[in-house]
């Protein structure tokens, strides 16, 4: 028995039997049939744009007649290699032409022979044959947009048509456009295949103004068509007006409102698409300053990530495509103190009844730091979970939680300054409850060494 059988193992086999006084010996052929072997010798006779003549001769055929012949290509575009498009290619023909190709496309070929038992290996590849440039007869053009620049500027912009899909040499883009309302078109040559912009300027140009815009293309063969109209919109100006009424309060150290009253809204050659935010402090210059943007007719925001105690300038301009408007009068404000940088100390924790008691030492603010007005007492029953928010006035609190639950817990102070530090992450384990085994006296003793050891620890950490 010869498993897993191979063309190699064809051949001539002899099975004998010997004896001291004679043998005898018997042979027989063994053929095994198989897939085609590679056909060899492809060549590309004849190519026009789209199709191309091939030629190729036999290739063994494993004891087994071909059957039919598949035809594969490959571009510098492609992914690896790809079956193309012929007619039916029998067993006995040794030719066959290829259609559906791309214009100005560099191929190469190959050929695989099949049979009744399966499809062979693939020949060598044929040298590389370029297909013969074409005038475009489809547009390729996509997501014709544009708008924005400068002043008296139209500014057209468009995708890139891939090389593939170019058809020929010397590539490039026709833009047509006319303002809205007119009848003949104004065209502009692009000899660039990369090319994706095209920008007419014109003093004449009112801001703003719509026109009708469509793009085509050319090569050395000829035009192609132009793509669908579109409307673009040529340069607005600036805004002519400054914001008034601009007001700023500090929320906080690090967080300061503005607001301002906004600029009337229309549909004018001056839009206002919304509002841009400079500020700076007295050690830094005004050309230098921090920058925020608002979208829209809003007419207020928060500036976030500001210094503590330190007195900032702010003023607020409209902007659109165009840039940006006047500035407005600069206002200053003062932010508040930081809030205390001493987290609570001392922090000690008990159970009574289902409730979590919690009590720690008081935070004291330095003298350039905000008083403390309360805290906020975080818990979770995870660390990957949200945490719930308490506040509180007093420096202890009593959490109404099940015991059952281990619990990390959490402590800061707050005041005007905002947040300060936050106590280091407690984590109280789960506590028997009324039907563990034990009296109440134990569940007591066991709450005190828990309030005794939490006391030792975070004594020690401080």
């Amino acid at each position: 028995m010869i498993r897993n059988i191979q063309l190699r193992h064809a051949g001539k086999y002899t099975c004998a039997v010997q004896t001291k006084v004679d043998s005898i010996s018997i042979a027989v052929d063994l053929v095994v049939r198989g897939p085609p072997g590679p056909p060899t010798s492809i060549q590309v006779e004849e190519i026009s744009d789209t199709t191309a003549s091939l030629s190729w001769r036999l290739g063994p055929d494993n004891h087994s007649p071909i059957t039919a012949y598949t035809i594969q290509a490959r571009t510098p575009f492609s992914l690896g290699w790809q079956a193309v498009t012929t007619e039916v290619v029998g067993g006995n023909r040794l030719t066959a032409t290829v259609i559906d190709l791309s214009p100005w496309v560099e191929y190469e070929f190959r050929v695989l022979a099949g049979n009744t038992i399966g499809t062979g290996e693939p020949s060598k590849p044929s040298k590389q044959a370029r297909t013969k440039g074409t005038c475009i007869s489809q547009g390729h053009i996509g997501n014709v947009s544009g708008g924005g620049g400068s002043r008296s500027e139209l500014v057209i912009t468009w995708e890139p048509v891939p090389e593939e899909l170019q058809n020929g040499p010397g590539f490039g883009y026709v833009v047509a456009f006319r303002p809205h309302g007119a009848t003949g078109w104004m065209q502009a040559a692009v000899p660039s295949a990369e090319a994706s912009r095209y920008v007419f300027k014109n003093e004449s140009i009112q801001p703003f103004s719509p026109f009708h815009v469509k793009v085509g293309v050319y090569n050395n063969e000829g035009e192609g068509p132009f793509g669908p109209v579109t409307t673009i919109y040529s340069a607005e100006e600036e805004p002519g007006r400054a914001p008034t009424r601009v007001r700023a309060k500090s929320l906080s150290a690090s967080e300061i409102e503005v607001t301002w009253k906004a600029l009337p809204w229309n549909a004018s050659k001056k839009r206002v698409l919304g509002y841009e935010l400079r500020y700076w402090n007295r050690s830094e210059r005004e050309d230098t300053a921090s920058v925020q943007r608002t979208v829209g007719n809003q007419t207020s925001t928060i500036i976030h990530g500001v210094k503590g105690s330190t007195t900032y300038y702010i003023s607020v301009r409209a902007y659109n495509t165009a840039g940006t408007g006047p500035p407005s009068a600069s206002v200053n404000v003062t932010t508040k103190k930081p809030p205390p940088s001493q987290p609570p100390g001392k922090v000690m924790w008990s159970t009574l009844n289902s409730k979590i008691i919690l009590n720690w030492e008081q935070v004291r603010a330095l003298e350039n730091e905000s008083e403390v007005t309360g805290y906020k007492v975080l818990y979770k029953k995870n660390r990957h979970s949200r945490p719930s928010v308490m506040e509180t006035n007093t420096t202890s609190v009593e959490l109404a939680l099940p015991t059952d639950e281990d619990y990390i817990i959490q402590i800061k102070p707050f005041g005007e300054g905002g947040e300060g530090s936050s106590s280091r992450q407690i984590t109280i384990p789960r506590i028997p409850g009324p039907n563990a085994v034990g009296s109440a006296s134990k569940v007591s003793t066991l709450s005190a060494l828990s309030t005794i050891a939490l006391s030792f620890t975070a004594r020690t950490s401080l």
